[in-house]
């Protein structure tokens, strides 16, 4: 700048620009401050929270920033929010965890859990307010790396995984019948590399009466310090169910199939096999894994009036499960309403309970600090019918219904458009009006 420049008269044409551009500029610092003041970028309101790890079940409003629970109070300004949605009538809860899925749909192998029998998890996940899946041994340690390659990297859904003992996978009776395919060292080096993301090992089907594939899973979830969750298979007399709850598995290991009746869950006078009842003292994890062929009311009925709850409640989510008895989870967990059990303790056995049961447990809650996967909930009340694995009926009067899912801070599933403006209220030519910051559905292009 030259000497004497700030002291020179400004010419007409400078001042006749600043004075038209007065409006622009402060129409500009004040959106600026209004952005700088914002302390969230989006608040659920009036909806009844349920989070199991904090023990809150009362109204409160919810509110994130940044991909992460900022805030859980009795009362938050909404104009402190850049997005606020009225969730009045509605449960706001963690998003929920379904640890037992099938989802390594990309190889195109016919008849293969590797293959055509699993699902992409995003088609069946976050319209269920589900964000967290965990896959129940479609993959070994040999093609592992593809399934995180083509599915758990390109997935909207949190994919984590159980490792199935068969090295191969879940690939039909050729594969998880072959005992020399169940090495516990190379799955539990697999499991050590991948750290978080493989959480569990996986024995499934074995048809034979050996021990074998039991105890080479627990021996590498033993050296990957990580739980088992076991399908038991055809049932034989040479491995009964008692030894398996008692001696074989460990405390935290995971029992899937609970309630299917094919394994001598129930004693012969239909009652909760004595056999269950030592498991859970000794730690066993009791969990649903409904299926297309694992859930049936004549075992379920009996065994919750007894008070043999399930810890968690999974959907074993496959091509024949989801359009059979099972069909997605809120469906899973509307039967548990039917059975008599309580909204809280539904929440609670689809979030805080399955996070902690795969050492997960920055997840399934809602504390400031946690990642922002939130369900929000209608429980709709009228006459209901949920069927069993077998085609059998029983009548509810609640049905789970989402109507908004929030994953890592953002919108990914609106059923009503409870996050969306009134298309009159917007200009004529309007396009996409989301804030990045909030929306993962329809965000605007955004420079901040």
């Amino acid at each position: 700048m030259r000497k004497g420049a700030l002291n020179k008269p400004m010419s007409l044409h400078v001042r006749k620009t600043l004075k038209a551009s007065t409006p622009l500029l402060s129409l500009f610092f004040c959106g600026f401050a209004v952005q700088a003041q914002t302390q969230y970028d989006l608040l659920i309101q009036n909806g009844h929270v349920i989070d199991a790890k904090d023990k809150i079940s009362a109204v409160r409003d919810v509110a994130i920033k940044d991909g992460k629970i900022a805030a859980v109070e009795s009362h938050i300004d909404p104009k402190s929010a850049l997005k606020t949605v009225d969730a009045k009538g509605l449960y706001i809860t963690p998003g929920l965890i379904d640890i037992h899925v099938h989802v390594y749909a990309s190889t195109g192998e016919r008849g293969s859990y590797a293959g055509d029998q699993s699902v992409f998890p995003d088609g069946f996940t976050l319209r269920s307010g589900v964000t967290t899946v965990a896959d129940a041994g479609s993959s070994g340690y040999k093609n592992f790396d593809d399934f995180k390659e083509h599915i758990i990297d390109r997935s909207k859904t949190r994919v984590l995984a159980f490792l199935n003992i068969v090295g191969a996978g879940m690939r039909g009776p050729k594969f998880e019948n072959n005992l020399a395919d169940m090495e516990p060292a190379p799955a539990a080096q697999m499991a050590l590399r991948h750290k978080g993301l493989i959480i569990g090992i996986k024995t499934a089907h074995y048809a034979g009466p050996e021990w074998t594939p039991v105890e080479h899973a627990v021996k590498a979830g033993t050296e990957a310090n990580i739980p088992v969750m076991v399908d038991f298979g055809t049932n034989h007399p040479e491995r009964p169910i008692s030894i398996l709850l008692t001696q074989k598995l460990r405390p935290g290991d995971i029992y899937t199939h609970v309630y299917s009746g094919l394994r001598d869950e129930l004693d012969p006078s239909g009652h909760v096999s004595s056999a269950l009842w030592n498991g859970r003292k000794h730690g066993v994890i009791f969990d649903v894994g409904h299926g297309g062929g694992s859930f049936a009311w004549r075992v379920a009925v009996p065994a919750i009036k007894e008070g043999f709850l399930p810890d968690s409640i999974s959907t074993d989510l496959h091509i024949t499960s989801m359009n059979a008895g099972m069909k997605d989870m809120l469906n899973l967990m509307s039967k548990f309403l039917a059975l008599g059990m309580s909204v809280d303790d539904v929440i609670a056995r689809s979030t805080w309970n399955p996070a902690k049961e795969i050492h997960h447990e920055e997840l399934g809650n809602l504390a400031i600090g946690a990642p922002a996967d939130v369900a929000v909930l209608r429980v709709e009340h009228g006459t209901f019918g949920f069927t069993d694995m077998y085609g059998a009926r029983m009548n509810g009067t609640q049905k789970f219904e989402c109507e908004m899912t929030v994953k890592g801070g953002k919108v990914v599933y609106d059923l009503n458009g409870l996050s969306r403006p009134d298309w009159r209220t917007l200009p004529k030519n309007y396009k996409a009006i989301g804030d990045p910051r909030w929306d993962g559905l329809n965000p605007r292009v955004s420079n901040h």
